[in-house]
């Protein structure tokens, strides 16, 4: 069978390298400019498929290149973060059609950033699929794969990103499996009326903000949800901006009357304790002025807030 790879990121790339070992032929690689987050780039993307002896092709723009598609006589197409959306015409041209991954429990939370948006609405679970695409939609398609990974309010994105990468080339490889024994083959059809869909649209770095008067609980998803690959929720201290990477719930005795923001206690482990609208958050770890660490080294005194 040949596989066509369409699209970026280091996931794509091992998803290459799974398909490799499992036997499967990759007649054809094209990409597009790489975000900056990612590890792998169009030039890794660009040795590989010279590498393994397949076409390569540069571009964002895919219907300019639906006959150098058609000549690489794929049978089917894997799709990861492409730069574009793909249309009907172009899927067309794989009999099997083209494999998307997507990180979201489809047909609820579609879009972007799917895994913060679920730890910020208090979800127990977040979804990962493999659906076959429908052109020039936003993950629609038959479910062919799907699996599930618990979480909490102490789950950070990361957690979610690390399982994905590992999770994504194997589900691709098996839903591939499975559509070749059986091409009419799906999990489950997507439901296609507008109240089973959630949309979620992007986040942006300053979404980051803490609002202080929130709830500790709500203060922690944030952080949680901001964390890394994204740039992390963020406060301001002697007005530069603090980034929270690393905190918890608290929970004391003390009756108290305090302004938001407020920093309560200094710890000798080097943790801090913050007053929010409705309760205390633990500080583990921050970055401020170039400093990574623990917010004692920064944060001194109770006399001072966070903002």
């Amino acid at each position: 069978m040949k596989i066509a790879i369409i699209g970026r990121t280091e996931i794509l790339y091992e998803t290459v390298e799974l398909l490799l070992k499992n036997g499967y032929e990759i007649s054809l690689v094209i990409t597009s400019r790489e975000a900056p987050e990612y590890k792998k780039t169009s030039k890794d993307f660009e040795e590989l498929a010279n590498k393994i002896g397949a076409n390569y092709i540069f571009t964002n723009k895919l219907d300019e290149c639906k006959e150098e598609i058609k000549k690489a006589d794929c049978e089917i197409a894997v799709s990861l973060n492409y730069s574009s959306i793909i249309s009907q015409d172009v899927i067309e041209l794989f009999p099997l059609g083209v494999l998307n991954a997507h990180g979201g429990d489809l047909p609820k939370y579609r879009g972007n950033a799917c895994q913060a948006w679920a730890i910020i609405n208090k979800e127990d679970r977040i979804g990962l699929c493999i659906h076959s695409m429908i052109g020039d939609q936003i993950d629609s398609g038959n479910i062919i794969h799907r699996d599930f990974l618990d979480i909490d309010i102490n789950t950070k994105v990361t957690k979610c990103w690390e399982w994905m990468q590992k999770r994504i080339p194997y589900m691709f490889l098996d839903s591939i499996k499975k559509l070749q024994e059986n091409p009419d083959y799906f999990l489950e059809k997507q439901s296609k009326n507008p109240k089973d869909a959630l949309r979620c649209y992007p986040r942006i770095p300053s979404d980051g903000r803490i609002d202080w008067n929130k709830s500790n609980e709500d203060i922690l998803r944030l952080i949680n949800a901001s964390n890394n690959p994204y740039s992390g929720a963020f406060c301001y201290y002697k007005e530069k901006k603090l980034i929270i990477w690393d905190a918890e719930l608290f929970v004391d005795d003390e009756i108290y009357l305090a302004e938001v923001g407020q920093v309560s206690k200094i710890n000798e482990s080097g943790s801090i304790i913050v007053i929010s609208g409705d309760g205390k958050l633990k500080i583990n770890e921050i970055e401020y002025d170039g400093f990574v660490g623990k917010p004692s080294i920064k944060v001194k005194s109770i006399r001072q807030r966070l903002k």
